[in-house]
This record gives C-alpha cells, sequence and structure tokens, in this order.
C-alpha cells in the first residue's frame, strides 16, 4: 500500500480549506450528502444516455450510520461511484470536481442538478474528522477501493470490498475538546436537526436507523412495559413545497410549512408562490405575516429570505433578497442558476441575486396592492402591525424606494375619518383644492380640533393626521403625489386667501405694529415671533413652528438623541377679528398689566393646543386664578 501525497500545496490548501473557507463545522454533512447526491444524478443521467445501464429510481438512496462506539459517521450513497483512477483524481487532487466535469461533459440537464462544482465540499469532513475512509465500486465495474486520509499527510489507494455500485465515506471523529464537542455530530438528534436544517429538500430519501420504543408483548395491561428498538426513518422532505404545482397544493399545506419554517403559531395573511424565468430563473414561496415576531424592532432580528439551490440550503438569511421596506417578509428562493463560491456559502455574483431581489420586490409589491384593493379588512390588519417600515421604503435613502411602496401607505383623513391612502385622497379632493394638506401631532382627536384644519374643514378640504413620527418624513421626500404638492396645514401658506385678502392682513397688521410689537416684548424668549393670521377660524391663537423641524420632530429628538437636539423657534399667531385678541389690544393702553397677562394666557393655550409642555404650569395656574377675580 503506496502514500500518496495531494496534487496540490496540499498542508496549506487543506489547512485553508478546513479553517478558513467554511465558516461553520455543521455544514461538513450538508456537503457530503451533496455529494452522494450528486454520484445518484450521475447514475440517472447515464441511465438516460447508455442503453446498458439500468436503474430503478425508487431504490436509489443516502444512508447515515452512526457508531458512536467507534466514533465513526459514515454517509453511504448507491451512486454511480468511483475507479481507482477517479478516486486519484477527484479526491486526491484538491479543487478537481468530478461534477464539475461530468456537468461540462452532458449533452442534456433536464431531470438532474448536479450541485458540486469545485472539488472542495468533501475536504470539509476534515474539520470534524481526524480520518476519512472512502470506498467506492464504480457502476459496471467488478472490484471496490479504498481511498484513507488523515488530511495533511497524504492518502493512500488500496482494493476493498463493497457488494454493489456505490460510495461509502466514513469519518472518524476527532476526539472531544473544550471548545468542540465533535461527539454531537454522532447524536440522532443532531444529525436529523442537520439534516432537516440543510438537506431536507434533497431528492433522494437520506435514511437513518433510530430509536424507538414499543409496547412489550404480552406484559400484564395493568403495568405496561417498553422495549426499545431500531427502525430506518426517511429524515428529508425530498420535495419542496415550493417545486410542486400551485393547484397541487392545499392552504393547509402552505400553512403547516410556514408554522414549521418560521416558528409562527398565526396564520399568515398571505401566501406568495411564483417561478419566475429568464436571465436567472427561479421558484419562491413568500408568506405575509399577519404579527410581528417579539424581536422584529430590535437589533438581533434576522431579515431576509433562506436560500437554496437545487434543494440545498445555502443561506438562511439571505437580507439581500428583501429591501428593507419588505423585511417583515418570509420565505424561500430557489434557484439553480446562482453561481456559488468554492465554500457553497456564498454567492460570487452579486448581479444574479439584485435579478431575484428585483423580481420578488416586484411580487410583493403586487400581492399588498391586490390585498388592499380587494381585501381592505386584511389589508387595514396587516397595516397596523407593518405600517411603519412600509413608510420607511418611502423616506429611507433620501427616497430611492418611494415607488415601491408610495401606492401602500394610508393615513388617517379628519373628513373620512378613516385609513385613505395617498391616490384616494387625490380621488377625493375638493373642487379648486391644489394641495394635499397634513399636520402631525400625538392624536386624531386633538389634531381634529386645531385652528388649521378647522378652517380647511369649512373650506370642504380634507387633511391627513400624521400621528407618527416617520409620517412627516413621507411628504418631505415624495414633495408631490399625483402632480399634487404637500402643504404642512401649520407652518405653510394654506392658499386660501386671494391676493386681496393677503393684502388686507398685510394692511392689518401694519396697523397693529404696535400691538404685535406689545405682545413680543410681554412674552419675550418664549416665542420668536408674533404674526396675524387668517388661518385660524374661531379660534384666537395657535403656535406654530419656524422654518425647519416641526415640534414633533423636535419631541423626537429630544427623546432619541437628546445631545443633538435644538429648540424649534416658537411663533405665536393671533386672530384679529377674535374678541380676546381685541379685548388684549383694548387693555394694552387702559391697563397694560392685564394686556400682558392676557398675552401669557394666550400663549400658554397656544403651547396647550400644540401639545407642547409648560415651562410653568404653576404660574400658569395662578395667571388664570388672577384674570377670573378681575
Amino acid at each position: 500500500m503506496e502514500r500518496k501525497q495531494f496534487q496540490a500545496e496540499s498542508k496549506r490548501l487543506l489547512d485553508l480549506m478546513i479553517h478558513s473557507i467554511y465558516t461553520h463545522q455543521e455544514i461538513f454533512l450538508r456537503e457530503i450528502i451533496s455529494n452522494g447526491s450528486d454520484a445518484m444524478d450521475k447514475l440517472a443521467y447515464t441511465a438516460l444516455t447508455d442503453d446498458k445501464v439500468s436503474v430503478d429510481r425508487e431504490k436509489l438512496a443516502i444512508t447515515i450510520t452512526r457508531d458512536p462506539q467507534n466514533r465513526t459517521l459514515t454517509v453511504s450513497d448507491n451512486g454511480i461511484g468511483m475507479t481507482k483512477e477517479e478516486m486519484e483524481e477527484n479526491l486526491g487532487t484538491i479543487c478537481k470536481s468530478g461534477s464539475l466535469s461530468f456537468k461540462q461533459g452532458m449533452e442534456k440537464t433536464e431531470d438532474v442538478d448536479i450541485i458540486g462544482q469545485f472539488g472542495v465540499g468533501f475536504y470539509a469532513a476534515f474539520m470534524v474528522a481526524d480520518k476519512v475512509t472512502v470506498i467506492s465500486r464504480k457502476y459496471g465495474e467488478d472490484s471496490a477501493w479504498k481511498w484513507e486520509s488523515g488530511g495533511e499527510d497524504g492518502y493512500t489507494v488500496e482494493p476493498a470490498e463493497r457488494d454493489t455500485a456505490g460510495t461509502d465515506v466514513i469519518m472518524t471523529l476527532k476526539a472531544d475538546t473544550e471548545e468542540e464537542k465533535y461527539s454531537q455530530f454522532l447524536e440522532e438528534y443532531e444529525i436529523r436537526s442537520l439534516v432537516k436544517k440543510y438537506s431536507d429538500y434533497i431528492r433522494y430519501p437520506i435514511r437513518m436507523e433510530v430509536s424507538k420504543s414499543r409496547l412489550k408483548e404480552d406484559c400484564p395491561e395493568d403495568k405496561p412495559e417498553y422495549e426499545s428498538y431500531q427502525e430506518m426513518e426517511t429524515l428529508n422532505s425530498m420535495v419542496p413545497l415550493w417545486q410542486r404545482n400551485k393547484k397541487d397544493v392545499t392552504q393547509e399545506e402552505y400553512e403547516s410549512f410556514y408554522r414549521e419554517k418560521f416558528f409562527d403559531y398565526t396564520k399568515p395573511l398571505r401566501t406568495i408562490h411564483f417561478s419566475a424565468e429568464g436571465t436567472v430563473s427561479f421558484k419562491a414561496l413568500l408568506y405575509i405575516p399577519g404579527r410581528a415576531p417579539y424581536d422584529f424592532n430590535t437589533k438581533d432580528f434576522k431579515a431576509g429570505l433562506q436560500l437554496y439551490s437545487s434543494g440545498v440550503m445555502i443561506m438562511e438569511n439571505c437580507e439581500d433578497l428583501l429591501p428593507e421596506h419588505f423585511r417583515f417578509v418570509r420565505g424561500v428562493v430557489d434557484s439553480q442558476d446562482l453561481s456559488l463560491n468554492i465554500s457553497r456559502e456564498m454567492l460570487q455574483h452579486d448581479r444574479q441575486l439584485r435579478v431575484i431581489a428585483k423580481g420578488v420586490e416586484k411580487k410583493i409589491k403586487s400581492e399588498l396592492k391586490a390585498m388592499l384593493e380587494n381585501d381592505r379588512e386584511t389589508y387595514e390588519k396587516f397595516y397596523a402591525v407593518f405600517n411603519r417600515q412600509l413608510k420607511f421604503g418611502v423616506a429611507g435613502e433620501y427616497g430611492v424606494h418611494k415607488e415601491a411602496t408610495q401606492d401602500l401607505l394610508m393615513f388617517y383623513s379628519h373628513k373620512q375619518g378613516k385609513l385613505i391612502t395617498l391616490q384616494e385622497y387625490v380621488d377625493a379632493m375638493a373642487e379648486g383644492q391644489e394641495k394635499i394638506y397634513y399636520i402631525s401631532g400625538e392624536s386624531t382627536q386633538r389634531l381634529g380640533k386645531l385652528p388649521q384644519v378647522q378652517t380647511l374643514d369649512n373650506k370642504g378640504y380634507d387633511v391627513l393626521l400624521f400621528t407618527d413620527e416617520v409620517d412627516e418624513f413621507i411628504p418631505q421626500t415624495l414633495q408631490t403625489y399625483a402632480e399634487k404638492s404637500f402643504c404642512n396645514a401649520a407652518t405653510e401658506d394654506l392658499g386660501l386667501q386671494s391676493e386681496e385678502e393677503k393684502k388686507e392682513i398685510q394692511e392689518k397688521a401694519e396697523e397693529l405694529k404696535g400691538f404685535i410689537t406689545f405682545v413680543k416684548e410681554s412674552l419675550g424668549e418664549q416665542v420668536k415671533e408674533v404674526r396675524l393670521s387668517a388661518n385660524l377660524g374661531d379660534h384666537p391663537v395657535a403656535m406654530v413652528p419656524g422654518p425647519g423641524m416641526s415640534f414633533e420632530m423636535e419631541k423626537y429628538m429630544k427623546r432619541v438623541n437628546p445631545e443633538m437636539a435644538f429648540p424649534v423657534d416658537r411663533i405665536l399667531e393671533l386672530n384679529p377679528e377674535h374678541p380676546l385678541v381685541k379685548a388684549m389690544e383694548g387693555a394694552m393702553t387702559e391697563n397694560p398689566e392685564k394686556a400682558k397677562d392676557y398675552a401669557n394666557l394666550l400663549c400658554c393655550q397656544a403651547q396647550l393646543m400644540a401639545e407642547l409642555p409648560l415651562e410653568d404650569p404653576v404660574a400658569y395656574t395662578d395667571l388664570v386664578c388672577r384674570l377670573v377675580q378681575g
């Protein structure tokens, strides 16, 4: 028996395989199983092209055998097998892939998905094993061969015995250390879990003897006794749900898959099952959840879809497949067209991912739009849970993705008393209305009572009431919707006055210039400016922010980043036609101190209506008492 060296810089390259290329030890089983699947695919393909080869595909299978006593784990297949020369070529040369060579020589590939391309997956076994033995018999050959290696010290090849064609990969596991417990890979539960996680959709059965218990025969009914026994069990599902025709899958199957795969006890609101053909072909099974996971709004939440290549899981959470605004979607994507790196853990070309991601995003948007239009009640349930994510789709990244979600947004309509879309707002605009009005605050009830809202309501114009922190970013990002500009009813010109009316208010301001100066001096630093307004309806006063941030944004910044927060300028608007303002004007000459009290009272009232805290509530109470007492 001659010992041979690997036909590569074995020590350095094999060390790289074990310690650098693969990030998780557990994937060794995925790689060995995938190699077995490839071997059976090759045999099945050969049977299609060679009349002398006859294969019963129903009998093709992978068998896993545990031997805890001898610390060996064996993965066997009844595929095409290898000759001595193929063993030396494929196993003795690191990065030489028999699967790739076979794939390149195929003339037709209708029913064959060759997984291995790089010839390194086999060497993942050395992450957990200090010796790997391969016994293989080529289909049609009479003799078998044994390849054996301890890793960096080269390998040996010698004659062996095997009754039928196929391959056994026997891994002698390393001894446990304080840091690494290699014995876990001999445990029934661990193997079952790894097969389910990575190889559940290999097209051939993956079988293993498992421990079971049964009632002993002839034992008394009042004293039942049980005995343990071993039974061969298939560990994998084989045919993934997304590979089946939609008409052949029941809703119960879809929901069961969702619960088991994504650990959600509630039913999904929608199931999206589709396939796409083109430069990159793929199949997808996606779910829109009915509730957010407990960690959805934390950094621990792992967004992304499960990514498969020919039924083998490549990534558990591929974030690149989902845009941030649809990160709540769960599901799987499977494509044969992915260009994987040699470890099958990452992708070589992100162009393919971008193509898939674009198709996924388009399909999700289409499904949500259909839900909005055809099942409003269900959509509103969804929106109550995930609306903020859709809003970030518009507001984030300077509006790059606004087209994807702007038609899915809903805001509370003051006029209609319910959530409506931007398109529904525009469709219901009154004759002559040119702007989309909105105003921000903490509650729709309080916002609906603000002077500006009542003024617009009297005109027959609707106002969108923004109560979420991110809402204000939407108009700033969109600027317009359906060629209608947005207007902040609290800070901008409502556009309700004619040029003549604007001239009248300017003349009135000039007439009351001394009064306005008096009010500003009376309030001091409490306000940046005092001015007249024709937008206050029946109210005497209103507090509005200066240019830049709104009051709601000021509150938000104080809460999330106090060090960077700064106060927004306060502007007090007065209604010159209101009796209380006229009374204050009259008191300015007759009783300046009382007029000053009036100014402070109106300022406090304006702050309360704007949902701003009073600096000194006790002083405000004393002020009210003083004015009531006369």
